[in-house]
């Protein structure tokens, strides 16, 4: 049956970060009116005088697009609505690994005194197994006493988005709805189906909270292979690039890049959201986390290895962000190295030109009287650098030590490809 498209909808977006605000424009030129909710009152006067608040590819042009600007208003507050999609952090406890769930039940909590009959809450925010079903649902049903599925209507689809290529994934990535229900389905369907190009395949709300956690696990893990793979190669005194490139070019094997560890916001939570669900038969998802979150240790062991003749070192990193060419510092294993080795009591100056206040000139300039140059993130400006002027960096260096620890690695990288 074909799905109706309407946008005569108004739409409210609670939490208008990294995946809300890139979906209320999206919405917005889709032609419904949107209001973003946040409770940082500084990014709601920011949107409403015009400014962004994050930098995304082609953000800024959808953002002044002149529907958006008609469509789309920034508050600090929940107004009525036809459909409510709550895009709030699901945060990791970084103690306990237990999943913080209260600013999703605070959305939802804020969104209670304007349901009415007929309305749609989608949740996009990641969540662990059983969130929709066991606390989203009797949450509303007690708070409003409207009945879901009845009076209400409840789907969950979780984004697939990578930050820098955010508009494109929103509307060429497939997409997964979960629902209790038929109708709630439907309705959430008809929404995403006003601008998302990909598929949206359909199931129940539990598959759909597993289908997220299941997609970042497998990236994860296999990233986790990849870097003990890279700990043996050390070991045995291989290069493990070429190594990789050779088995890669078996054809049913794919080894990604090793890296210093898995930063961004969901790769390092979302494994224990499962965990957190069956700790019994998740070993294997358990182990991979371990390895991950080691690296750093690793990668500041051999930093500290490779100056421990050099008195009082000066160790200059380059790349600061989770990942290459974006700006994104959320769950960055390069910072986690940076204070590490600050802890061990070493002076660490730490650069990128994607990161505010901690831009350079140039290479050349920042290595000036450096013992070590350790190079974390390989952004692609940097990598060009390093390739033109490796040999004059060393020159000027105190001690002329260029570790390039990380490497142009993603954990998406695999997935751009396929994408292209």
């Amino acid at each position: 049956m074909p799905v109706r498209i309407a946008t005569d909808k108004k739409i409210v977006v609670l939490g208008i970060g990294y995946v809300g605000l890139p979906l209320a424009i999206t919405l917005a030129r889709a032609g419904y009116e949107v209001v973003g909710v946040d409770v940082n009152e500084e990014v709601v006067d920011a949107l409403n005088t015009g400014k962004l608040p994050l930098k995304e590819k082609g953000i800024e042009d959808a953002f002044n697009k002149r529907e958006v600007k008609q469509r789309f208003k920034a508050s600090s507050k929940p107004c009525s609505a036809d459909v409510f999609i709550v895009c709030v952090q699901t945060p990791l406890d970084p103690t306990t690994k237990v999943p913080n769930l209260s600013y999703l039940v605070s959305a939802i909590e804020s969104i209670v005194p304007f349901l009415k009959k007929g309305n749609l809450i989608i949740i996009e925010s990641t969540v662990p197994p059983l969130t929709c079903r066991n606390l989203m649902k009797p949450l509303i049903e007690s708070r409003s006493k409207l009945k879901v599925g009845r009076d209400v209507f409840l789907s969950l689809s979780t984004e697939r988005i990578m930050p820098g290529e955010t508009f494109y994934e929103l509307i060429h990535n497939n997409r997964v709805i979960g629902s209790v229900d038929a109708k709630s389905a439907q309705l959430a369907k008809e929404i995403y189906a006003s601008f998302v190009k990909g598929d949206i395949d359909l199931a129940d709300d539990i598959t759909a909270e597993m289908v997220k956690l299941t997609e970042n696990t497998y990236r994860d893990v296999n990233i986790a292979l990849a870097n003990e793979f890279s700990l043996v190669a050390e070991t045995l005194g291989v290069d493990i690039k070429e190594v990789i490139r050779l088995a890669n070019k078996h054809p049913r094997v794919k080894v990604l890049s090793p890296g210093i560890g898995v930063g961004g916001h969901c790769l390092p939570k979302d494994p224990w959201f499962l965990v957190h669900s069956d700790p019994k038969n998740t070993g294997l998802i358990q182990l991979a986390r371990k390895v991950n979150e080691q690296m750093p240790d690793h990668v500041a062991s051999k930093i500290r290895k490779a100056l421990k003749e050099v008195k009082d070192p000066k160790i200059v990193v380059l790349g600061m962000t989770y990942k290459p060419d974006s700006d994104d510092l959320r769950e960055s294993p390069s910072l986690e190295i940076i204070r590490i080795l600050e802890d061990d009591g070493y002076k660490v100056i730490a650069y990128d030109n994607l990161v505010k206040n901690h831009g350079y000139r140039s290479i050349l300039d920042i290595a000036k009287g450096a013992d070590c140059l350790a190079v974390l993130v390989e952004h692609t400006s940097i990598k060009q650098e390093l390739a033109k002027y490796e040999q004059q960096i060393m020159s000027v260096m105190r001690s002329p030590i260029i570790l390039r620890i990380g490497t142009s690695y993603s954990p998406d990288a695999f997935d751009a490809r396929q994408r292209r």
